[in-house]
């Protein structure tokens, strides 16, 4: 099985440059009011929709064993998060950036229709992924090859989630050369939020000091450990719901140790299928590196022009998704 090819760095180098010297002029924004009581978890319809989700898997890698129950006012897997992807500054690097709010929820809309349409017995709760930190292709004033995005910046997607009621809003970090320890702290005071959650991106993780974008990174168990442990302290210290934490991964290097990764009741863990192609690559990538290293939960990204690169030069569809085992809580369009 061929390597599905990097998703995103073409678009970060030039685009990355543009980002860091562009600002929006709206306020910071750091609170926002919890629209409902959380109330417990009910724990015997989690077992049934995590097996549910495992779509008849007998090898018995899923559902996952053993793992907690999360904390009350989860999202997964009692919905299934459809999400658009991208960065404000670039058209090139995600629907969240190519087209105008307006414009863009009329897109992301219909995709939620189709997978209500498909899944109805699954609501869907929707979310904008917003590249916070994108890996650069020149070294910037600290020579770490990275973009921090403005809060500015991070302010108006929050803006842009508030056109859609209960819209959640994710921050992704491609730290380069930095490391996420570093990396966290530009980003916690937003995390504080009930509706904000976190993905990273182990293609961009570049541990041994090669450039972002000519090679694929790494993360390991341990560094998703203290990720999740971060997020896990802050839900308990602000009494926020759980936290989801999305990883992206498309390559068996890009997350090593998996079964040393440590799954908590604050923190809702997605291995995510991130890479592009034509549908029986996407479906091997799947297969090979989320299948078979089973962590929580999982997604699964579509890309609306790399994924029509090759015959047969289409995008998969929401019923060819839910028939995957397990079938992906987490889809998010680039």
């Amino acid at each position: 099985m061929g390597v599905v090819t990097i998703s995103t760095f073409a678009y970060c180098t030039s685009d990355g440059k543009k980002a860091a010297a562009k600002t929006a002029g709206t306020k910071d924004s750091t609170k926002v009011e919890e629209e409902n009581v959380r109330t417990p978890v009910d724990t015997a319809k989690y077992n049934e929709l995590v097996k549910k989700l495992a779509n008849g898997d007998t090898t018995g890698k899923w559902p996952v064993k053993n793992q907690p129950y999360p904390l009350a006012g989860a999202i997964l897997p009692f919905k299934r998060i459809v999400v658009y992807y991208g960065n404000l500054h670039s058209k090139k690097m995600g629907a969240l950036g190519e087209y105008a709010p307006k414009e863009m929820w009329q897109r992301l809309n219909a995709e939620v229709k189709h997978w209500e349409k498909v899944d109805p017995a699954t609501p869907v709760q929707v979310g904008l992924h917003y590249i916070a930190a994108v890996a650069s292709g020149t070294p910037g004033k600290d020579g770490k090859y990275i973009n921090r995005m403005a809060n500015s910046q991070i302010d108006s997607v929050l803006a842009i989630a508030k056109m859609h009621p209960n819209t959640i809003v994710f921050l992704d970090l491609q730290v380069a050369l930095s490391s996420i320890k570093a990396e966290l702290p530009h980003i916690e005071k937003y995390l504080q939020m009930p509706n904000v959650h976190l993905g990273i991106d182990p293609e961009f993780s570049m541990k041994d000091g090669s450039l972002p974008g000519k090679k694929i990174g790494t993360y390991d168990a341990a560094d998703l450990n203290y990720v999740s442990g971060y997020l896990a302290d802050m839900v308990k210290k602000y009494n926020l719901p759980p936290k989801v934490f999305v990883v992206h991964r498309f390559t068996k290097k890009m997350v090593t140790n998996y079964q040393n990764i440590k799954l908590r009741p604050e923190v809702q863990t997605v291995m995510h299928m991130d890479g592009w192609g034509e549908p029986d690559l996407k479906i091997g990538t799947y297969r090979h590196f989320i299948f078979s290293e089973p962590v929580q939960f999982t997604g699964f990204k579509l890309f609306y022009k790399n994924d029509l690169k090759k015959a047969p030069n289409r995008l998969m569809t929401p019923e060819e998704l839910m028939k995957l085992k397990p079938a992906p809580i987490y889809i998010q369009y680039q």
